[in-house]
């Protein structure tokens, strides 16, 4: 019974007006991929992301220098404040 519903639909008018379609479909977007591997947008794209990962990266390591900066300055304060407690005379 299955098979036989199978048989009619692929006899079916808008069975084979899909197929053609989809057939026209597939043919336009193997189409485009080929223009677009062979134009030069995908090598624009690749060089693009190559630039933005080096710039990632130096923010990257500028905001590690600005990290180290950070913590030796505060390590400096607190230094600063616990020898200044220590000298102060307790009440």
């Amino acid at each position: 019974m299955l098979d036989d519903s199978v048989t009619k639909v692929k006899k079916s008018k808008t069975f084979g007006t899909v197929t053609r379609a989809f057939k026209k479909a597939e043919g336009y977007v193997d189409e485009k991929i080929d223009d677009f591997e062979k134009s030069e947008l995908k090598e624009k794209l690749e060089s693009l992301v190559d630039k933005a990962e080096d710039k990632a990266e130096d923010a990257l390591k500028k905001m590690k220098d600005m990290g180290k900066d950070f913590a030796e300055k505060a390590e400096k304060k607190l230094d600063k404040l616990s020898r200044s407690d220590k000298k102060k005379p307790k009440a």
